[in-house]
Formats: C-alpha cells, sequence, structure tokens
C-alpha cells in the first residue's frame, strides 16, 4: 500500500517556517509513490494548502462537533473549507494533557471521516506498561474503543506512538515495531474484516532519517508520524528519501 509520512508541528511555527515548506514540496515531487502530509497549527493551515500543490495539509485535532457553542474548538467542515485533508485524533499529549478519552477519540474520528477528512487515530503505551508486559492489551484496548463503528476504512488511519518513544531521541526497536504492527493488524482485521488489511499502521515516537531506514527495512510499517524532525527540511525530507529506498 501507498507509504503515508506526516509531520505534526504541534504549537511551533509561525509564518516564517512556512518557508521549509519549498523544500518538502520538491522532495515529494521526488518521491511519487509516497503520501506526504504536514499538520502545521490551526492558524497557519489555510496558507499552508495555498503553497502545498505536492503535499497534504492537516490539522493536529478536530471538534466532535460539526458546529454549536464550543469556544476556542475547530470542527471538521470548518478544516475542510480552508482545505485540511486530514486530521489527527487521540495523540498521545491530548489525551494526558487535556484528559481525552477512548470514547472522545471515537467520536472526533468519526466526525472527520463524515466530513471526508482522513483520521489518523493514535494509540500507544507508557514505558511503566510495557514494562509490566501490557503493552499489547492496553493498546489493542485503546485501538478497539478508539476506531470508528463503520468507517470508510480508506480515511482511516493507525498511528503507533509509544509514549515512552516521543520526545526521548528513542525509537522502538523493528522487532517491538513488528509485534505492535501485528497485534494492531490482528484487531483491524477482526474489527473490519477483509478491509481491515487495508488500514495504513503508522509508527511515531522520535523518528530520525536512520530509525526511518531501519524500521522500514525490518518492520511491516506503512508510513511515520514525525515530531521534532518535521520542524524543518533538512530533518524531514532524508525522512522522505529513506522512505522511498525502502
Amino acid at each position: 500500500m501507498t507509504k503515508l509520512i506526516v509531520g505534526n508541528w504541534k504549537m511551533n511555527g509561525d509564518q516564517c517556517l512556512l518557508a521549509e515548506l519549498d523544500t518538502i514540496n520538491l522532495a515529494a515531487q521526488k518521491a511519487p509513490d509516497i503520501e506526504i502530509a504536514i499538520c502545521p497549527p490551526f492558524t497557519l493551515i489555510a496558507i499552508a494548502v495555498s503553497l502545498s500543490d505536492d503535499i497534504l495539509i492537516g490539522a493536529q485535532d478536530v471538534h466532535h462537533m460539526g458546529k454549536g457553542p464550543y469556544t476556542g474548538d475547530i470542527s471538521a467542515p470548518m478544516l475542510r473549507n480552508v482545505g485540511a485533508r486530514l486530521a489527527i485524533v487521540g495523540h498521545s499529549e491530548r489525551r494526558t494533557n487535556h484528559g481525552e478519552t477512548d470514547a472522545l477519540v471515537r467520536a472526533k474520528a468519526e466526525a472527520a471521516i463524515a466530513h471526508g477528512l482522513q483520521a489518523i487515530v493514535c494509540v500507544g503505551e507508557t514505558m511503566i506498561e510495557r514494562a509490566a508486559g501490557q503493552h499489547i492489551d492496553v493498546v489493542t484496548e485503546q485501538l478497539r474503543e478508539s476506531c470508528p463503528e463503520n468507517p470508510d476504512v480508506d480515511k482511516l488511519v493507525i498511528a503507533y506512538e509509544p509514549l515512552w518513544a516521543i520526545g526521548s531521541g528513542r525509537s522502538a526497536s523493528p522487532g517491538d515495531a513488528n509485534e505492535m504492527y501485528a497485534a494492531i493488524r490482528r484487531v483491524l482485521i477482526e474489527r473490519f474484516g477483509t478491509k481491515g488489511g487495508s488500514i495504513r499502521i503508522l509508527y511515531g515516537g522520535s523518528i530520525k532519517a536512520e530509525s526511518t531506514a531501519s524500521l522500514f527495512a525490518s518492520a511491516n510499517i506503512d508510513g511515520m508520524l514525525v515530531g521534532g524532525a518535521s520542524l524543518s527540511a533538512s530533518g524531514f525530507v532524508p525522512i522522505i528519501e529513506a522512505a522511498s529506498l525502502a
């Protein structure tokens, strides 16, 4: 299936950072078999869309309702209106810092898909859970509870992001990634039948070009959700290049 590389800028960047998109666009032109996406802050989405002929632009979150008295929130129709094509939901930082539950993540994913966005549903375990041997159970339970009921599976993407790897400089080993990939794939097939076999599973957690090459060579992943390294073309383009060679 087509690989997907997504850059999550988190709460970073102003209009000056959008200059990085020029080089990222060129890299995307050289890797036509890979989908490339950037998720900037809400304030930059519309401008980023106007500057991105060869990459998708998405959002880092989305509200579960289409409109209403939800001060400070952004709905899926609003995102589509300014040209966004996808939305990240259930990122560990949203779950941890904002108390988002699996039920809320599911509602957000359903709203995104209903309005034509790809929904990237994030799941992952802490180091304590992994050390206790609970990582498979934790992640598969999150996945079961966070996935939409009857989605357009072409619009659903899963991102496995071990919390212990995010921002730590430490990436999961290919063995760790393969083990979790297999567990996630089993749940998706149980849930959606044969269509579950075509849902892309991304890896996220301290991604660099070196870990990209290793993971694509040894693990059955379908793409990457990249954090800090996506904030500059010099960090993100080598990841795209490594993915294109895998």
